[in-house]
């Protein structure tokens, strides 16, 4: 007797749906419509899901208890974002190998005995034989949930095909519906976003996105998963082109307990804290430093964020100056602070004293953007302007000497730079990256509060663009008082949100949204829900050479 992976590969080939070409790369992967009318839609975007995205999915499609065991592809950042390089990514071998696995471990589980009745939805006239109405509901309801739009006719009919081999090979109506669940999981149009424009009505020689692909954007940056049943209707009917439409949606998703995920996705992407999943530290320098305390970091820096600029809807500028936050019993041991709870994480309040000012001083930011056995003020102060006010710093020359800043016998890090420096070409960048890192430096490269090194007492002050301050909380205070760092926040969301870096031709948008922004209060749900409000942030971008009259067929 064939095995059940033999028996899915079969009937899926059978059916067609497979071909090697379709996922070697985002550009050709196979669409979906033809417009009601003369007018043909374009494909304006293809994003490849993320991780997250893929598991909120499957818990709000199938159920929370759906068990995911996968490493999943790669994903790349770009311009500071992984979501502007998803847009970039493509599929490989190996990638689809584990795709498959996935999507039939999932259908296993979602039509297994214990759940299939509540799954299914329908009732087969005969379990050992095709009840192709009873397969056609099935593969309608989550087929426009896993696509994120209604199936056409034509994949509908190729899902059932497999359905019914599945079924007649197996003598079982339920492994049939498993092949055809797996195959919408393995299609193109579920692992990949795509977005398609439509001619506007109001305006016949323009494009929008049409409804669907409205309410994907809208959803992933939110909520940061599929649009749910109440979304997809409203793209169906139209209403969420209207400005009222519209707004009921935001102001719906914004307003559920479901924001969070979509501001944890944000967050988790703009900080880099998937940084976690290859940090290294050295044993001997850092003997605290486990797994435990690398998940424990990056969850304090979330529950920190969400806390202050979710649920107490804070000004986001506290995120840098506030010493509220979380701890457990693993990161109290590296910040020495006692830990008393019998839960497993309590909100704690770092004394002024402590030197604890905002996420700057966090063990996340600080063992990230360190050295395995040190710290390092050139990689933090680079990634305060990378990551809060936008402000890449270029690669350093390929010829420099390292030598110097990398001798930790030799005094503090701060002298060492400051040698480093001499090197021509390396002043004018350092000057600028360095400040910030070194107002940091009473922090090892864990995280844990030091002020001394190599017997020197460490000096905090740092002067940037002209203004002095010292230390952490000295930091703390100029960049809230940065007019950059909103600004970069504004620019993060919109990107983060339409998956494509920000340009010239957006600086008015941005100037425009960080204005609105500060009227606020700079209160991020509002922010979040001002851009996906915005004209700007549901605009496609149309290929060269398509217009509603002479576009190509999807």
């Amino acid at each position: 007797m064939a095995t059940k992976a033999g028996l899915v590969w079969a009937a899926l080939a059978v059916a067609g749906l497979f071909g090697a070409a379709t996922f070697t790369t985002a550009t050709p992967l196979p669409v979906w419509a033809q417009a009601a009318g003369p007018v043909t839609p374009v494909k304006v975007g293809v994003r490849r899901i993320t991780e997250t995205q893929y598991r909120h999915t499957i818990a709000d499609v199938f159920g929370p208890d759906i068990k995911i065991s996968a490493r999943f592809e790669p994903e790349k950042r770009e311009e500071g974002l992984l979501a502007v390089g998803s847009s970039q990514l493509s599929l490989t071998a190996s990638g689809f190998e584990q795709y498959f696995a996935l999507a039939s471990s999932i259908s296993e589980q979602a039509l297994g005995e214990a759940r299939r009745a509540e799954t299914v939805g329908c009732t087969p006239k005969d379990t050992r034989k095709m009840d192709e109405a009873c397969a056609r509901q099935f593969v309608g309801s989550y087929g426009q949930q896993l696509f994120r739009r209604p199936l056409t006719e034509a994949e509908t009919t190729a899902r059932l095909k497999p359905a019914s081999v599945g079924t007649q090979q197996s003598g079982d109506f339920y492994t049939g519906l498993q092949l055809a669940l797996t195959s919408l999981l393995m299609d193109p149009d579920f692992i990949f976003r795509m977005e398609t424009a439509e001619a506007d009505p109001a305006n016949p020689r323009t494009y929008r996105l049409d409804g669907y692909s409205k309410a994907s954007r809208i959803s992933y940056l939110l909520w940061d998963t599929t649009p749910d049943a109440e979304l997809r209707a409203a793209a169906s009917s139209g209403d969420i082109h209207t400005s009222a439409g519209l707004r009921k949606q935001l102001d719906r998703l914004v307003a559920s307990p479901r924001f969070e995920d979509g501001a944890r996705a944000f967050f988790t992407d703009m900080l880099q804290l998937d940084g976690f999943d290859n940090l290294i530290k050295d044993p001997a320098t850092y003997p605290k430093f486990n797994q435990a305390v690398a998940d424990s970091a990056k969850e304090q820096t979330l529950k920190t964020t969400i806390d202050l600029l979710v649920a107490k809807k804070r000004d986001y500028r506290d995120l840098f100056s506030s010493n509220e936050t979380f701890i457990n019993r693993y990161l109290a041991s590296v910040y020495k602070v006692p830990y008393s709870s019998s839960n497993a994480w309590a909100p704690y309040t770092f004394p002024e004293s402590s030197e604890r000012a905002g996420i700057l001083t966090q063990v996340s930011f600080l063992s990230l953007f360190a050295h395995p056995a040190g710290s390092s003020p050139t990689r933090r102060g680079v990634k305060v302007h990378e990551i809060f006010m936008c402000e890449p710093t270029p690669e350093p020359p390929a010829d420099v000497d390292f030598s110097k800043v990398q001798d930790s016998a030799k005094g503090t890090v701060r002298g060492r730079l400051l040698d480093h420096m001499e090197n021509t070409g390396c002043t004018a960048c350092h000057r600028r990256s360095d400040p910030p890192g070194l107002a940091l430096e009473h922090f090892d490269g864990l995280g844990q509060l030091r002020t001394m090194e190599n017997g020197s007492r460490i000096d905090v002050s740092a002067d940037l663009d002209g203004k002095k301050f010292e230390g952490a909380q000295g930091l703390a205070k100029y960049l809230r008082d940065d007019p950059k760092i909103p600004a970069c926040l504004v620019r993060n969301v919109y990107a983060y949100g339409v998956g494509r870096p920000t340009d010239e031709r957006d600086e008015d948008y941005i100037a425009d949204q960080t204005a609105a922004f500060a009227s606020s209060g700079y209160v991020l749900p509002s922010l979040m829900a001002q851009i996906a409000s915005s004209p700007e942030f549901l605009k496609p971008v149309i290929p060269r050479l398509a217009s509603p009259s002479a576009a190509k067929p999807l």
